[in-house]
């Protein structure tokens, strides 16, 4: 069915409303680190679009799962020759603004998100994009491994394997930075 008629047509969309909408944050925080904020929002845009047109085969378990994997088969077919696995610049997603009527930050985030040490960002940043990748699903989009592992069409243990590198290269770069704070300089 490629579309719903009249009758089937307030089931699909309380479906849709129940299942699909409640999971657009997360989609929009999954397409930033994968594509970008500026592809995110279109990426998001049409991953929701296929999603309604196969409603239909949905068994409504599991939504973010089925979500996450037609947004990554969704960033394949829009970035053929693109691999998904990787973010470019950590840096521009400050001030980004959420989409979809989704909720701003609240204060309390802003202001946290103000004291980000800049060293942080920095080791983050110098991470290869696949370690940096899978940091940024788990520590900052919090998804599962298991979610993580379908957005990247990757085993759940290149996942955990992945996260636990870039947490470790992430410790020994800032450890000399914290080292020095604590002892006002000396060693």
């Amino acid at each position: 069915m490629d579309s719903p008629d009249s009758q089937d047509r307030a089931a699909w969309a309380e479906a849709f409303r129940c299942h699909v909408e409640p999971q657009i944050e997360v989609l929009l925080r999954v397409a930033r680190t994968l594509v970008g904020p500026a592809d995110a929002e279109d990426l998001v845009q049409e991953t929701l679009v296929r999603a309604w047109r196969f409603m239909d085969r949905f068994d409504g378990r599991h939504p973010r799962a089925w979500l996450l994997t037609i947004l990554r088969n969704t960033n394949m077919n829009m970035h053929r020759r693109q691999r998904p696995d990787s973010v470019e610049d950590i840096g521009s997603y400050t001030g980004a603004r959420p989409a979809f009527a989704a909720e701003p930050a609240s204060i309390e985030d802003q202001v946290m998100a103000s004291f980000l040490p800049h060293d942080l960002e920095r080791a983050v940043r110098s991470l290869d994009p696949k370690f940096r990748t899978v940091l940024l699903l788990i520590d900052v989009d919090e998804l599962t491994y298991a979610e993580a592992a379908e957005t990247l069409g990757v085993p759940v243990g290149t996942v955990m394997s992945r996260l636990s590198r870039a947490r470790d290269r992430v410790r020994r770069q800032l450890r000399p930075q914290f080292a020095t704070a604590t002892t006002g300089g000396q060693r």
